[in-house]
């Protein structure tokens, strides 16, 4: 069974090459031992992805590659 975590108290952020406008952006949740919470800034009170640490940094490597 997977245990879904408890984000109410999540610190969120969005990423660095975010516009100033507040465009299509992402927003993750650091701290959150072996995953990575992932949300749409624009709804803020939607819901989350969780997505295990390996995936996001493999995901993260290749979007720099």
């Amino acid at each position: 069974m997977r245990h879904t975590p408890e984000l109410s108290t999540a610190h969120w952020r969005k990423s660095s090459h975010s516009n100033a406008s507040g465009g299509a952006c992402v927003e993750i949740a650091d701290h959150f031992p072996g995953i990575v919470p992932v949300r749409d800034s624009k709804t803020p009170d939607g819901p989350a992805l969780v997505i295990p640490a390996t995936a996001w940094t493999a995901f993260v490597q290749t979007l720099k590659g």
